[in-house]
């Protein structure tokens, strides 16, 4: 069998597997809408939405190495490209199904005005995902075990999300905190969905944030499939 059907059939199962686990499709799907409805209802319809991929499957890839999953399906004849593949379009499909309900939602309930780029929309959800699926996966070989895993994803994931204006303007930061920010993804990712939603601007406008993002979705991958620790 190829290694793309393979890929497909992987993708299959992580859907079947994402969606008989009640707690996965509630903290993916529910607790997100929840804290959407909550936060606009506060503060109006200037809201963002926070991609949770490399905190979920950091975690996922953890437990399942300390629990042998990994270490068995290494002795499979299934390509590591055609897991890795499977699981991150598992990933890519659950963040194009959020995104396309917040948007439904906030046009509806909040009166926000349709994406004004929905290619620019689609590019930048994908590839920030394929970027922070393959960025969770490849961090899961630094955390020792499954219990130290919240401490290590925080203390990344934390600092991250309030440095590249999740939240806030980065505009008042130190230059030190814009400078880190620059260099990472999450930043590029909120400008191009903010030029997709908000200006419509275009990729044109924004291709240097498509090119850090789609660079490190590249470096993720490379570490995902070269060094990933199977036990």
């Amino acid at each position: 069998m190829s290694t793309a059907a393979l890929t497909w059939r992987q993708f299959r199962f992580e859907r079947r597997l994402f969606w008989r686990n009640p707690s996965a499709a509630f903290f993916n799907f529910t607790l997100p809408f929840l804290f959407l409805i909550m936060i606009a209802s506060v503060f109006g319809a200037n809201h963002k939405e926070l991609n949770i991929t490399f905190t979920a499957l950091t975690y996922t890839f953890v437990f399942n190495r300390e629990q042998g999953i990994l270490k068995r399906i290494r002795g499979t004849p299934m390509p590591p490209i055609a897991y890795f593949g499977g699981v991150i379009a598992s990933s890519v499909a659950n963040a194009i199904v959020q995104v396309t309900l917040i948007v439904v939602i906030g046009h509806v309930l909040y009166s926000v005005s349709w994406p004004h780029d929905y290619l620019e929309l689609v590019v930048f959800v994908v590839l920030g995902v394929v970027a922070f699926g393959s960025l969770g996966i490849a961090f899961a070989h630094v955390i020792p075990n499954f219990d130290s895993a919240a401490a290590y994803v925080n203390a990344v994931f934390l600092p991250l999300i309030f440095i590249s204006g999740v939240f806030y303007s980065t505009k008042s930061l130190p230059l030190v905190f814009k400078a880190i920010a620059v260099s990472l993804p999450l930043k590029h990712v909120i400008d191009g969905l903010h030029g997709a939603i908000v200006t419509g601007q275009g990729l044109g406008h924004n291709w240097t944030a498509l090119v850090v993002v789609a660079g490190w979705a590249a470096v993720g991958l490379f570490l995902t499939v070269r060094y990933f620790r199977w036990d």
